[in-house]
């Protein structure tokens, strides 16, 4: 099937990126793409994403990681903004 389509740049940018990635065409790529995004019915399911804290070892003294505006008033001076 021939037809027209409007393209955001964004989408054009990473378009041609994959592009020159595969060394694919431009109907290739497209093709491709929407058989991938078309498989999963409803969208493609994601998988959770997770936060693994990490220990930051020592801070500095009397440095408060509650707010992150009170730590960078703390670090940068009242006048980070």
């Amino acid at each position: 099937m021939r037809t027209t389509l409007t393209i955001d740049d964004d989408v054009a940018f990473k378009l041609k990126a994959e592009m020159r990635r595969n060394g694919a065409t431009l109907k290739e790529t497209v093709n491709r793409l929407l058989r991938l995004g078309l498989q999963t019915p409803g969208g493609s399911k994601r998988r959770q994403f997770r936060v693994q804290a990490r220990d930051l070892g020592r801070l500095r003294a009397g440095l408060n990681l509650d707010s992150v505006g009170d730590a960078l008033e703390q670090l940068e001076g009242p006048t980070y903004r």
